[in-house]
């Protein structure tokens, strides 16, 4: 309360010795500066900002039951003020009288500042069941002011307190409302919208959260404040509890980062479709040329098994379909996994379409590399001369006739190659089949 502590001397001592007349006025100061120090406080509590505001307020809960209860400590404070300065000014009149105190004036004089009573009515002593009608109560002027002290003290807190909450929260709710009203604009903007998507239904939870928090605040502000845990006594120790506002905070930067993400996935997924469309279709034409070259396969190659081909991936075309179903609705929060999930298999279909078409044409390739390895051989004896061998000749001829007729018994045509292979070893010197005879 900015008061000093209790007055200090025997007060409640009947034998404590007379004061003098210097020691009279040395008390009659102390209690002046007293005096004035707790009128300065009473008056800074009445103009406090956090008081006009309680007053003014529609409040409810825990902060109307105990500003009812510091508005009658409020009023009991003057009253215990008035008592208090009732004393004071029968002191320093009594004091007034004489420039030289008699025996008798110092004895009143000490009986008022030191042993002296003040008789407080029930209504007002402090008591919450004290009534107009309550018995009074009689207080030494220590007593008096320790009981001020304690009814400022806790009307204080209880001020600043709810003026605590009232300065933190409402501002920071109407900051983070106007940042999520920013933030469902831009949702809506991509599609992000109640019903449609599940972020969509958070911002209305969040926005219907804000409205019921802030209104609480106003009206409710001490349940909003935490009391400090060192166990302070000092008024207002404590914080406000900002659990509620934090929660909210976090889970609009949550639904922020989930809008950027859409956003991306909106910018990118055009040219993802392309992307995948074109996989798509590569795949598709390289099954329609597996196709095509079974068909020839199995027409220009004899005994030879060829693997069938399967047509294009009905459930991917529908997906691929769906996707661009979701891109024209603007259900990004369905098109970005699905997107994922398309991307990995549209590749593995067109894998698997290559893979089809390299196992199809792979009896060509081995008529292509039997056909290359006859000419080889037949080019390097004609090198040496012996093209007209007639036992060259004869197998060439036969392994010919087998690589260039259909269908092509890939076997037989084979052993044929082998066979002129050999034929040709033998005509030739080891250098000449090395190669080192070659000029």
């Amino acid at each position: 309360m900015g008061v000093p502590g209790p007055f200090p001397g025997s007060a409640g001592r009947p034998d404590a010795p007379v004061l003098d007349r210097e020691e009279v006025d040395r008390a009659l100061a102390r209690l002046g500066a007293e005096y004035e120090a707790i009128e300065t406080s009473l008056l800074a509590l009445q103009d406090h900002a956090g008081r006009r505001l309680l007053e003014g307020a529609d409040l409810s809960g825990t902060t109307k039951e105990r500003w009812a209860a510091t508005e009658r400590s409020i009023t009991v404070l003057w009253s215990l003020f008035d008592a208090y300065t009732a004393v004071l000014t029968a002191a320093r009149e009594l004091r007034a009288r004489r420039r030289w105190p008699s025996a008798e004036d110092l004895a009143e004089l000490t009986e008022l500042l030191r042993g002296g009573e003040v008789t407080v009515p029930g209504a007002v002593a402090g008591s919450p069941e004290g009534g107009p009608e309550a018995p009074g109560e009689r207080l030494r002027l220590e007593e008096l002011v320790e009981r001020m002290n304690g009814l400022y003290a806790r009307s204080l807190d209880v001020i600043v307190a709810a003026d605590a909450v009232w300065s933190a929260l409402p501002a920071r709710i109407d900051l983070l409302a106007a940042e999520l009203q920013r933030t469902r604009s831009l949702a809506h903007s991509v599609g992000v919208r109640p019903g449609e998507h599940p972020a969509g239904d958070d911002l209305e939870r969040i926005t219907d959260e804000l409205v019921r928090l802030r209104a609480q605040v106003i009206a409710d502000p001490l349940a909003f404040w935490v009391s400090s845990s060192t166990g302070s006594s000092a008024p207002g120790g404590g914080r406000p509890d900002t659990t509620r506002y934090d929660r909210a905070a976090r889970a609009l930067e949550d639904i922020r980062r989930e809008v950027a993400a859409v956003l991306d996935v909106r910018q990118d997924a055009e040219r993802r479709l392309m992307l995948l469309r074109d996989v798509l279709s590569r795949a598709d034409r390289t099954l329609t040329e597996a196709r095509q070259a079974r068909g020839e396969v199995l027409a220009k190659i004899a005994a030879s098994e060829v693997p069938a081909v399967s047509g294009p991936s009905t459930v991917l075309h529908e997906q691929l379909a769906a996707a661009a179903e979701y891109r024209r609705r603007a259900q990004w929060h369905r098109l970005s996994p699905l997107l994922d999930s398309l991307e990995e298999r549209a590749e593995d279909e067109l894998q698997r379409a290559r893979e089809s078409l390299t196992a199809v044409t792979a009896p060509l390739a081995v008529r292509a590399e039997l056909r290359g390895r006859l000419d080889a051989y037949r080019a390097r004896v004609a090198r040496h001369g012996l093209a007209e061998d007639p036992l060259l000749v004869e197998r060439y001829d036969v392994a010919r006739r087998m690589l260039w007729s259909a269908p092509c018994d890939l076997r037989a045509a084979e052993q044929a190659v082998w066979r002129y292979q050999e034929a040709a070893a033998e005509a030739l010197t080891p250098e000449q089949v090395d190669g080192k005879g070659e000029s």
